[in-house]
């Protein structure tokens, strides 16, 4: 069992440090969320002083998680369930977010085989229309993150639902691209609209990886579901190969085929998603009434919950002024101009640059995405390995992220510079696929890092906001005047993955420093007298928990 003792300093501040009310000479005084305490949100429980110096009070407003949590006290939990718990979780939960997101994205790289397939001279496109077809994508993207997507999401209850229902509306859309009578207009405006339904995938899956599992164990999951990317760009590209080796047996050209196949298998994902992935742990149909109580227990050290439906704006405002949000801002940006580009151009570049005819363009993009479906996972298991024997810095996710983008800036060089050797070229545009890895260091941390219900959906939000603008712009540094080198494309990556290593840089100092001077506060409180149990269930956030400590 997990507890909190507190000290008063003076009539107003209280100190909080870890402490142990099992122990036999643990006698202090303590403060309980009470059954009566969480009936009215604005009791105030106790108040405690926070890491940061302020007074913050302990209301009943709490996560989801604490009614379980005032049962699950009493049970104890041997190494041997907790593993056997957590493959049944793995087990249960993961095939199914793999291939979901293995779906998303064999759809956002639907217009890149598309494109050489013959959507371009079928819908007319000419100069920089077909840039904005990718850009599209992340304008509806951008706007639902920018305030529906978070509000619809975190004040729901049904939280897999929704999101099931959302990927059966982007199925449709998505077929829609093949409707007879859609011209260019019209397929801008489908684009936009998937954007809109496709934009809250990673956000919901980024709370649900919180909700699971620890934060060690975090940066590994995200690796592989995120990494399952690789394996919709195989599953798309070999999709459309198929169909366009056999173009001339259809009534329809292949290109529309290829949308309404892809659609068809969406929809039938998002009715998997609806039936099969509970809302919370407290509703997962594959695990025990016991179960349900163990997982409350093993997340405790994630100092964080389920999730809180109540939206608190001083949460939004603390997330609007961390310095934490704005470097995954910036990182996001330096990350994804390159990634908006490849996903639209990298066939089209593999054709023109490169000299492939259409028919191996699209055979060649797809060990691009083996290295990606490979590598993110492989990654993860690495610093996991590295995490258990404390091998220094290389124990950290951050230092993978930096890793990834400086084998990025590495890819790009090649791809850039190596202009007479097509092998060279080749070899860097495929290295580039390790760069997710460091978008999927950033996801795990905002996941493990941001406590507060409201202010994880506001960072997440934040930071997709980014992610969609972006990616938006991403298509536009592949200027038609410049086919097919694309020489202003290839400066803006080397640019964008040498701001990525600085980023993550000053995040990983950051959360040092800011550790450091936690621990330092908590040896002065030593001799704490008073204890907050289930605090870690209050749905404080990481600045007013003065107990967290941030993921490196």
């Amino acid at each position: 069992m997990s507890s909190y003792s507190s000290e008063t300093k003076d009539k107003n501040k209280v100190c909080v440090s870890p402490a142990d009310t099992n122990s036999e000479d643990a006698i202090n005084p303590v403060v309980s969320f009470k059954q009566e305490q969480l009936g009215d949100a604005n009791h105030v429980v106790s108040t405690i002083l926070s890491s940061t110096g302020k007074e913050v009070k302990v209301t009943g407003n709490v996560d989801d998680a604490m009614r379980l949590a005032l049962q699950s006290q009493s049970i104890s939990v041997t190494p041997e369930e907790d593993r056997r718990l957590v493959r049944k979780i793995d087990l249960c939960m993961f095939p199914l977010m793999c291939i979901l997101y293995s779906i998303q994205f064999m759809d956002k790289i639907s217009t890149g085989s598309a494109a050489v397939m013959g959507l371009r001279e079928d819908l007319d496109m000419h100069g920089t229309q077909y840039s904005w077809v990718g850009s599209a994508f992340y304008f509806g993207y951008l706007f639902f993150n920018m305030g529906p997507g978070q509000f619809i999401f975190q004040k729901s209850k049904w939280l897999a639902k929704t999101l099931g229902v959302f990927v059966i509306v982007w199925g449709m859309i998505l077929a829609l691209h093949a409707a007879p009578n859609v011209k260019y207009p019209s397929f801008i405006v489908l684009r936009v609209l998937l954007g809109c339904a496709e934009s809250m995938v990673t956000p919901t899956f980024t709370v649900i990886t919180a909700q699971y599992w620890k934060k060690e164990e975090q940066f590994m999951r995200v690796c592989v579901w995120f990494g399952f990317n690789g394996l919709g760009g195989i599953w798309a590209n070999a999709l459309a190969y198929g169909l366009y080796i056999r173009k001339d047996a259809y009534s329809m050209e292949a290109w529309r085929v290829l949308f309404i196949v892809t659609g068809i298998i969406t929809i039938a994902i998002g009715f998997a998603v609806y039936f099969h992935l509970p809302d919370d742990p407290s509703k997962a149909w594959f695990l025990s009434e016991r179960e349900k109580l163990m997982v409350v227990e093993r997340i405790r050290s994630n100092q964080q919950g389920f999730g809180n439906h109540q939206i608190k704006w001083y949460q939004v405002k603390e997330a609007f002024t961390d310095v934490r949000t704005w470097l995954y801002f910036l990182f996001s940006i330096g990350s994804n101009i390159p990634n908006g580009g490849l996903t639209n151009f990298m066939n089209i570049l593999i054709k023109e640059d490169f000299g492939y005819s259409t028919k191996d363009s699209i055979l060649m993009t797809m060990p691009s995405y083996a290295v990606e479906l490979v590598v993110c996972p492989l990654f993860g298991y690495i610093s996991v390995i590295c995490a258990r024997k404390k091998i220094p810095f290389l124990q950290h996710r951050l230092a993978w992220g930096i890793i990834a983008a400086a084998l990025s800036l590495v890819a790009t060089c090649m791809l850039a510079f190596a202009k007479e050797n097509k092998h060279a070229k080749l070899a860097g545009a495929y290295l580039l696929y390790v760069a997710p890895l460091a978008f999927i260091c950033v996801l795990s941390i905002i996941s493990s890092n941001t406590l507060g219900y409201t202010k994880k959906w506001t960072v997440s939000s934040i930071n997709l906001v980014s992610y969609a603008a972006s990616n938006l712009a991403g298509p536009q540094t592949f200027i038609s005047k410049q086919a097919p080198s694309y020489t202003g494309a290839k400066i803006s990556m080397l640019v964008c993955y040498a701001g990525c290593v600085v980023t993550l840089s000053l995040l990983y100092l950051i959360n040092s420093r800011e550790n450091m001077r936690r621990d330092k506060v908590a040896a002065e409180c030593a001799d704490d007298k008073k204890v907050i149990e289930n605090l870690e269930f209050a749905d404080l956030t990481d600045k007013e928990n003065p107990n967290f400590r941030y993921a490196l």
